[in-house]
């Protein structure tokens, strides 16, 4: 709001919507109340002094005259201050109308002409000891200005008049009064002048400051009590005791006492006798998001305080005040999110990222007892054939009925968790004994062994295990893991269905992965890497809107070599940039052959997505081969999270400021990252296949679904659905709400001659 300042410092509010004299304000209603209980003491000054100069002038001035003049100054000040008083009742408030200003001087002015009308007309006729006296009355009411010091504006008025009509005065007199007493008069009514207006600059400065402390104090209350009367949360307030002086009416609901039995009671004990709390307030610092569990006639609930400490004006604690919110919905949708994030649907075991971070807890505790722990990684033999001759869901079913026997046999040796597809892991949390985890591997393969009746088939399938024992095998979780899975790559070159353990033995597998790191290096070099394309549709129109480039290695005497094999070699090895680097430019390259909108969407590794210079190296593949930043894709696992986030928030900030669309893939399955959606950072979120698959025969799949692409709707991502292989699982993931397809429904991968084709005869069904 534009406002200026009126001598006296009143505000005017230009977009007030009231006129400039009409306009009450907190400054002015101040002004107003002071002036009226100081306008007994101006009006009794002016009398006083009246009288004063009748009793020293009654022999020189006629009665008639004196007594007219008295009365009429009694009755003009009397007036006056009845006014003063009134304009204080009626004229204040947001619904009063402004005391104009021209009035506030008016009145001051008059009076003040009133008072001095008698000694100017007689001060030339009197005596020189007269003259004296009269001069010395006039200057000691100049002091009455001190009764307008309220308004800065009449104290000058006034004091000004009577400054002017002391100078005539001794002009006039200049010949009879000596110049010693003028100097001394002058001298009293200068002291005056300059002690009115400081005092008026100050006693203007003090209501100006209670003013605006007013005025924010009123708009304070007012918040909180919206804040209070919203629902948003609650507002507390105890003393130096803890002892509660103030609470929310809907806190006092919610722990379910009357009012008389917590006004004046320990708040750490009407929460339930909460330590943490306690210690908290003892500390007399700032807090917030401090949560607490409390148990109420409505159950358990969830809270959230936060607090500061009262310092009172000699600096003494006084206190702690606050707010509080019921968090109870919240942590369960952080309860519900979390559970998603942490366990496999299809089982119900903990997934990969559940079982990583089990494994580091074992580890670090077997690293400090001293007491070995185990990791078994299990891949079923045969599971593959059960898929392709009677359907997922059959193979599904066979996968949950592995998962119930794999926890029968675990028991409470350890944790069972499925790491995705037909692999299963077993940590175990006292191998102290090799026996005795040998004999559990045997029982393992012997009940997975066991027929499964499936809808009145019987299915036979097999365990392949392979088992590290840390920290003697490996000190890190990475470490152990992958001696594990070159135990299980052993046992399955053994003819499957027995149990090889990490050893000396299987020191040629270390080896032999130097040798395939050796073997990266070259397929760098000589180009042995190519990309496949799988289509991606549009649910609404299941138009092919782009294509998810996957990479391959085809590998002299290897042969084909999965990138779950080379990739973690190449990051550890740091080739993953290179490699990194090759796929994005192949991508560009690709995408700038195809017309829009076709994209190209990349995986990217959790390492590779942290390193600094990735965004300058998309940056300028994308200027090498002209094609702008939102045809390409990149794809992140939850996995990213693991490191340091604020580094790798940063680098996917600059990615998106490119243009390149961030996907975060297999969302779900792995670590919890639903505080970093809010980001801005993501605008896709990929649902793994396990969910898609399950949604046909799983109610709580259908559930999931739902909430992931609510969840994505609201921070305004799209949804893509993997895995998508039947007519019905299309039909409902596009009935569900998700916006993009992706599976052997539409597609398997495709080598870049065959989607080009697709991309060719889309451009011509278009034209």
């Amino acid at each position: 709001m534009v406002s200026a300042k009126l001598p006296d410092g009143a505000s005017v509010g230009a977009a007030s919507g009231v006129r400039d004299d009409q306009a009450s304000t907190p400054l002015r209603d101040v002004q107003l109340i002071s002036r009226a209980q100081l306008a007994p003491f101006f009006a009794g000054a002016n009398i006083l002094a009246a009288l004063l100069f009748a009793t020293s002038m009654h022999s020189s001035v006629s009665l008639a005259m004196m007594g007219g003049w008295i009365l009429t100054i009694i009755g003009v000040n009397a007036a006056f201050m009845m006014l003063a008083r009134r304009q204080a009742i009626t004229h204040i408030g947001r619904s009063g109308k402004r005391v104009p200003h021209w009035l506030l001087l008016s009145d001051v002015a008059l009076r003040a002409a009133i008072w001095l009308s008698l000694p100017m007309m007689t001060f030339g006729s009197l005596g020189a000891s007269d003259q004296i006296i009269a001069a010395s009355i006039i200057s000691g009411l100049g002091v009455a200005a001190l009764g307008l010091v309220v308004v800065p504006a009449a104290a000058m008025t006034w004091i000004t008049v009577f400054v002017t009509a002391l100078c005539v005065n001794l002009i006039v007199a200049r010949n009879q009064v000596p110049f010693e007493h003028m100097v001394s008069i002058v001298f009293i009514i200068g002291v005056a002048m300059g002690g009115v207006m400081t005092v008026a600059r100050w006693a203007f400065h003090q209501l100006k400051t209670n003013a605006d402390v007013g005025s924010q104090s009123e708009s304070a209350s007012l918040l909180l009590q919206e804040y209070e009367k919203r629902g948003v949360g609650w507002l507390w307030q105890v003393d130096d005791d803890n002892r509660v002086t103030y609470l929310s009416s809907r806190m006092v609901a919610l722990i379910g006492k009357p009012s008389s039995a917590i006004i004046g009671h320990a708040l750490p004990a009407l929460l339930g006798g909460q330590k943490e709390f306690g210690d908290v307030l003892l500390e007399k610092k700032p807090f917030q998001n401090l949560e607490m569990q409390l148990d109420t006639a409505r159950g358990g609930r969830w809270i959230s305080l936060a607090g500061d400490p009262i310092i009172d004006h000699a600096g003494r604690f006084a206190g702690y005040r606050g707010v509080g919110s019921d968090i109870t919905e919240v942590r369960q949708q952080q309860e519900r999110l979390t559970h998603l994030a942490n366990v496999d649907v299809l089982s119900g075991l903990p997934n990969r990222g559940r079982v990583r971070q089990l494994a580091g807890e074992v580890l670090r505790q077997a690293t400090a007892s001293n007491v070995p722990c185990a990791i078994m990684f299990l891949d079923l033999d045969g599971f593959k054939p059960v898929n392709d001759t009677f359907g997922h869901p059959k193979g599904d079913a066979v996968l949950q009925a592995v998962a119930k026997r794999l926890v029968d046999e675990v028991g409470d040796m350890g944790h069972v968790g499925r790491m995705g597809g037909d692999e299963f892991a077993i940590i175990i949390k006292d191998a102290q004994s090799r026996k005795g985890v040998e004999a559990l591997a045997t029982r393992i393969i012997n009940s997975v062994g066991e027929p499964y009746m499936i809808d009145q088939i019987e299915i036979r399938i097999g365990v392949s295990i392979g088992c590290a024992f840390g920290p003697i095998d490996g000190a890190t979780v990475d470490d152990l893991i992958l001696k594990a899975d070159l135990a299980l790559y052993e046992a399955k070159n053994a003819g499957r269905g027995v149990a090889k353990y990490f050893s000396s033995e299987l020191q040629s597998e270390q080896e032999d992965r130097v040798r395939l790191e050796s073997d990266l290096r070259a397929a760098i070099a000589s180009k042995q890497f190519h990309l496949l394309y799988q289509p991606l549709v549009s649910a609404k129109d299941q138009k092919l809107i782009g294509f998810e480039a996957l990479i391959r290695w085809n590998h002299p005497t290897r042969g084909l070599v999965p990138p779950p094999v080379f990739i973690p070699i190449a990051e550890e090895c740091g080739l993953m940039m290179e490699i990194g680097q090759w796929v994005i430019e192949e991508a560009c390259r690709t995408v700038a052959n195809w017309p829009e909108p076709i994209t190209v969407a990349v995986n990217v590794s959790p390492k590779q997505i942290q390193m600094p210079s990735l965004p300058q190296l998309v940056s300028q593949a994308l200027a090498r081969h002209k094609v702008p930043g939102n045809r390409l894709e990149l794809e992140v696992t939850e996995g990213i999270f693991l490191g340091n986030n604020s580094a790798t928030l940063d680098i996917m900030q600059r990615l998106r400021q490119l243009g390149v669309g961030i996907a975060l893939d297999d969302f779900g399955t792995g670590y919890s990252s639903i505080g970093y959606l809010n980001k801005a950072v993501f605008h896709k979120l990929k649902i793994d296949g396990s969910f898609v698959r399950e949604a046909g025969t799983r109610e709580e799949n259908v559930a999931i679904i739902k909430s992931i692409v609510q969840l994505a709707k609201s921070f305004r991502m799209s949804v893509t659905a993997e895995g998508v292989e039947t007519a019905e699982d299309f039909e409902r993931m596009r009935d569900l709400g998700v916006d993009t397809i992706q599976g052997y429904l539409f597609g398997r991968p495709l080598s870049y001659e065959r989607a080009n084709q697709m991309v060719m005869g889309m451009s011509r069904k278009s034209a």
